[in-house]
């Protein structure tokens, strides 16, 4: 069947566009309902973009809940398969408070998720599949690439109650040079140590400029390893024309208790937020009693409405 795209508004093109591009892959598309249990969603709370969630009690007396998240439903309501890997994509309506307006909103959302026996060459073909659903929108993107195994490994040194270093986790994700140092003084932290944190911040930019500090910095910390993994997952980039659009940044944070290992958010210009983002979530298979891995990302279609609008 021959399908006119001209017909299509740019929303539409967009979705039919990454749908075209998962499958190509070998993902199949995933269907859901449209209700689950509330118990799941206020289970995960801290997982969730917005913690405002639409409720009804259903004719059973059950508690149910308009999804406002894809992830957590596909872990539900699919089979544990750390043995195989599963390749899924979905486009799905989500309902959740919307930054923009600060009210509830039907929102479209389209992304993959690919679980189970997850290996390096899933972590790649992931990372590769995000840049090119920010290609399919624009050229002007960029996505930036963290692993949060260097920032826990990091953390883990600093001898301070977990509040302590909520707060210095929150200081990186801000950049906040000044905030370590001074939570560092009032704490009795050492010295070199807060300058190593503050040097994680400081590391920005594309792979080939910053891999030899990482590496260094590190080596004092036992986490060569990890620099290596970074290194390598972003390598799948290399003789490609998103290469350039690839920076290291260590303030890309995502909850600890939920995600670890490599991380990522992907940015278009003329859009003041992230439109993707995404990373290795296996803490959360786990938490769900999981024995397999995950890792997947979501494209935020609400969030391109002003940039479609200006194209129309």
């Amino acid at each position: 069947m021959n399908i006119d795209i001209n017909v299509l508004d740019e929303s539409e093109k967009i979705i039919f566009a990454l749908r075209s591009l998962y499958s190509r892959y070998g993902y199949e598309r995933y269907r859901m309902g449209k209700f689950e249990e509330y118990d799941l969603y206020s289970r995960n709370k801290d997982f969730l973009v917005s913690d405002s969630v639409i409720t009804f009690t259903d004719t059973n007396g059950k508690l149910m809940a308009l999804k406002p998240d894809v992830t957590l439903s596909i872990i539900k309501n699919s089979k544990d398969t750390p043995d195989a890997v599963n390749k899924l994509y979905y486009n799905e309506n989500v309902y959740r408070v919307s930054k923009g307006s600060n009210s509830f909103r039907e929102i479209m959302q389209t992304g993959l998720e690919c679980i189970g026996n997850v290996d390096e060459n899933c972590i790649k073909e992931v990372l590769k599949l995000a840049a090119e659903s920010m290609g399919e929108v624009t050229d002007e993107c960029m996505l930036e690439v963290s692993n949060l195994e260097i920032l826990s490994g990091l953390t883990d040194a600093v001898p301070a109650s977990g509040d302590v270093k909520k707060s210095l986790i929150k200081c990186i994700r801000e950049k906040n040079r000044h905030g370590i140092r001074k939570i560092c003084s009032e704490n009795d932290i050492d010295e070199s140590l807060a300058e190593d944190l503050c040097e994680l911040v400081s590391i920005y930019g594309r792979p080939d400029e910053i891999m030899d500090r990482l590496s260094s910095l590190c080596g004092k910390y036992g986490l060569e390893t990890e620099a290596d993994r970074l290194a390598q997952v972003v390598s799948v980039f290399d003789g490609t024309p998103v290469k350039g659009r690839v920076v290291i940044d260590f303030s890309e944070v995502s909850d600890m208790n939920y995600y670890n290992g490599i991380i990522f958010r992907g940015f278009i210009s003329g859009v003041p937020d992230s439109v993707l983002s995404g990373g290795q979530y296996d803490r959360l298979m786990k938490k769900m009693g999981r024995r397999s891995k995950a890792i997947g990302f979501a494209v935020y279609l609400d969030k391109l409405h002003g940039l479609m609008n200006r194209r129309s």
